[in-house]
């Protein structure tokens, strides 16, 4: 009996693997898209250093005409420089037995196998990202307990950012977790939108929740009563533009099959008085 289609990779594939999958349930992950992304550098290689730079206000004086206008002094310049050295590799992959598995997702424009991999490396970015927001815990501190995230709590936030002197020329974020999320809902004053603009930004898949000066969006990432408030360039993350893709057999492990990975290279450190541009509130 003769044998058609030996070679015909597609006809092997429907049998063997659906070309349609159900979406997986995942974690929002939407700080890497919050953060301060400009510096001055190239991310070529692992370990690679950029630097953002501050210029400090000078004091000045204020003179008076007749008196002591005619001569003024001047005030060396000076710079804070944020050191952000790229040494952190997010790393996702797959094994496959077979290459007709592979090849079936590759050639997909919304290829899973591709979405999952970026997924898992987003995962492990925004984790790393969460373990840096360290506010101070110094007076006034910025680290504050509270089982509610309700109009008060809220407002509070707004006045203790007032304070530090965060700028009003940036978007100020709050980053809650669910629980406090349905607190802001359930929250007559926070729920009506006479209290917000008519600026409702999408941010990470989201319309966010205009309130007080902030933001506010939900990330399922975080931990329940887990909300951070804070303005973008209170870290400054630094990133290749484009992940690396590789795709290679397992011939020499002694191993049938294919491996595909995803990498990106990136860094991150607090900005300038970084500790002090963000708000941690928890539950206990």
């Amino acid at each position: 009996m003769a044998i058609t289609n030996i070679g015909d990779v597609s006809n092997q594939v429907i049998k063997r693997w659906a070309p349609m999958f159900t979406k997986e349930l995942r974690q929002s992950n939407i700080l890497v898209d919050l953060l301060d992304k400009s510096y001055q550098g190239d991310i070529q290689n692992q370990g690679d250093t950029v630097y953002v730079s501050q210029i400090n206000a000078p004091t000045g004086e204020l003179l008076t005409v007749g008196t002591d206008a005619d001569s003024f002094s001047s005030e060396q310049l000076s710079m804070s420089r944020v050191t952000i050295q790229a040494n952190k590799r997010a790393v996702a992959a797959f094994e496959f037995e077979d290459l007709a598995i592979l090849q079936s997702q590759l050639d997909s424009q919304d290829s899973e196998i591709r979405e999952s991999l970026l997924y898992a490396v987003s995962s492990q970015i925004n984790t790393y990202l969460y373990s840096l927001m360290v506010p101070s815990a110094s007076a006034p501190d910025h680290q504050i307990v509270s089982t509610d995230m309700n109009s008060a709590t809220v407002s509070a936030a707004r006045t203790l950012a007032a304070t530090a002197k965060w700028p009003n020329n940036q978007p100020w974020y709050g980053v809650l977790d669910p629980s406090y999320y349905s607190d802001v809902l359930n929250d007559t004053t926070l729920a009506s939108s006479d209290f917000g603009g008519q600026d409702r930004p999408v941010i990470g898949g989201q319309v966010s929740l205009p309130r007080y000066g902030f933001q506010l969006v939900e990330d399922n990432s975080l931990s329940t009563d887990t909300g951070y408030f804070f303005y973008k360039d209170c870290m400054h993350l630094v990133m290749q533009t484009m992940p690396t893709f590789k795709i290679s057999d397992l011939h020499a492990q002694k191993k049938f099959g294919y491996l595909i990975s995803v990498d990106v290279i990136f860094g991150a450190a607090l900005g300038v008085s970084g500790d002090n541009k963000m708000i941690k509130y928890t539950g206990s």
